[in-house]
């Protein structure tokens, strides 16, 4: 009996948990470098490779910056060793940033002349608007997401490694490609009409909701990896994690989105606005005698 529970401990990283301690893996360090490297010599000395590029502005740096840092602390460090071996809830925020948060900001760095290759000829340009039709982007988010979170799928990756980091790519993929319909920085693929954008993202909720709804009400755990993990909180039950984990998926992860959606309508408007203030700028004004003035009038007094 002690030794079963003893492989149960080791199995599950062990029975402490530090705030401190940060785990490096070297299979994620060596994409992720790969990936920052890459960026980041495209965008600085290798740039005069590419066809009609451009300096990068600060602010996209900074926003893809900042997407390579929401991947490094989802997937190492503290959040990573409790989602992977004590806490469903501390999975389900892992999984929350990954697709919900990271790729947008990731999307938003990304110039345009550096994906244009991608669909320089026809064959990619066809493979990438089948990829990123809003029909489609939301079927491969949201097929992806929820069949691993049936309990048979989600044991298996949580019990093998190699599936583990499979599952991982694939909610960020798909998760990036999601977005596209929104922020996509290509004008080749471009984003859908505002408005469609809006419904879009409300749409791309319901099933995740429904998921999440079914996972916090459920009378039973539904993951015995879980239900095997130490109990790091003893007045946290294997259910009660598992109930936090849902309620994590529905209500931050619903509000990530109507945030999205909001930012959508103010863009939206602002730029409307904009367009209409141009317009009338444009108009010659006429004046009390009839006489057509080129220019704004002066301010009173100036």
């Amino acid at each position: 009996m002690q030794s079963a529970v003893l492989g149960l401990a080791l199995l599950h990283g062990g029975e402490t948990f530090s705030w401190s301690e940060w785990k490096v893996y070297p299979s994620f360090m060596a994409g992720w470098l790969l990936m920052a490297g890459a960026y980041f010599l495209a965008i600085g000395p290798l740039r005069h490779r590419f066809a009609g590029s451009s300096p990068v502005p600060g602010r996209k740096v900074a926003s893809f910056a900042f997407g390579l840092v929401m991947m490094f602390a989802s997937l190492q460090g503290p959040l990573h060793e409790l989602s992977d071996y004590f806490l469903f809830s501390a999975h389900m925020v892992q999984h929350l940033v990954l697709i919900l948060m990271m790729p947008p900001f990731l999307l938003y760095g990304t110039p345009d002349w550096l994906l244009r290759p991608l669909v320089r000829r026809t064959w990619g340009r066809r493979i990438a608007r089948a990829l990123t039709f809003p029909l489609v982007a939301f079927a491969l988010n949201n097929i992806i997401f929820l069949a691993w979170h049936f309990p048979g799928p989600y044991d298996l990756m949580m019990r093998n490694h190699n599936v583990h980091i499979t599952m991982h790519l694939m909610i960020m993929v798909t998760g990036t490609i999601m977005w596209w319909p929104v922020m996509s920085p290509l004008p080749e693929l471009p984003r859908v009409a505002p408005v469609l954008q809006m419904v879009y993202l409300f749409l791309v909720g319901i099933p995740m909701m429904v998921s999440a709804a079914l996972i916090t009400f459920s009378q039973s755990e539904l993951y015995s990896w879980y239900v095997e993990a130490p109990r790091l909180i003893p007045a946290l039950s294997a259910l009660e994690d598992q109930r936090l984990g849902g309620v994590i998926m529905w209500v931050p992860g619903g509000l990530t989105l109507w945030l999205a959606i909001t930012a959508v309508y103010f863009r939206w408007t602002n730029r409307e606005r904009r367009e209409d203030e141009a317009v009338t700028l444009a108009q010659p004004r006429v004046n009390r005698s009839g006489l057509v003035v080129t220019a704004p009038p002066p301010f009173p007094g100036g």
